[in-house]
């Protein structure tokens, strides 16, 4: 084989690497693009999230607008409503978000204003809770803060990632780690949850 012939097949392959090189990129920079554009949500004046447990998915709204819905995990006792500490039920009912956690053991987290203004009216029927804690918790969620955490109600229920594969949360709803980066970006605290049974 001469040189020309050589050099020739050498600047034929290294021409036939450029292009297939130049494809890949493309083909990766569009499926980065594709990517970011399904992961993003439209700006939203009014979030609500409203978490189904029987189905097992967390819907979000922009008001009465359906946006998206997403696949959750539940409770280790998924059945019913929660009613006491370490029960690993879900808690049902009215709640809001009283405040998000960055840096949350399980990716990114949403705190739920659980116990309710309901569930202190039952724990208080029942002899689960003082009349003090009962107070705590009727003050805290009518001014839209934390309401008591640690009450034989139970608490610390939060929105969070870890998957959704299984149930098998101590009581929160838990989603995929993409999927809660996803409501968390567009979900500010105060923002209403509706959890049905």
């Amino acid at each position: 084989m001469t040189k020309a012939k050589l050099f020739s097949i050498s600047l034929i392959a290294l021409a036939s690497f450029a292009c297939l090189a130049f494809f890949m990129l493309t083909a990766m920079t569009q499926n980065i693009e594709e990517k970011e554009t399904v992961r993003s949500l439209p700006l939203l004046r009014d979030p609500v999230l409203v978490i189904k447990k029987k189905d097992r998915v967390l819907e979000l709204y922009d008001g009465a607008k359906f946006i998206k819905s997403y696949k959750i995990a539940l409770g280790f006792a998924p059945a019913g409503d929660k009613e006491k500490e370490g029960d690993g039920r879900t808690p049902e009912g009215e709640f809001f978000v009283f405040t998000k956690n960055p840096k949350s053991r399980f990716h990114l987290s949403l705190g739920l204003s659980y116990p309710s203004i309901d569930d202190a009216k039952r724990g208080l029927a029942e002899g689960i809770i003082s009349r003090q804690e009962h107070d705590a918790i009727i003050t805290a969620v009518t001014d839209k803060k934390m309401p008591p955490q640690n009450t034989a109600l139970g608490g610390e229920v939060y929105i969070h990632g870890g998957g959704a594969a299984r149930d098998w949360t101590w009581g929160c709803p838990a989603l995929d780690n993409d999927d809660i980066e996803e409501i968390y970006n567009v979900v500010p605290v105060g923002t209403r949850v509706t959890v049905r049974p």
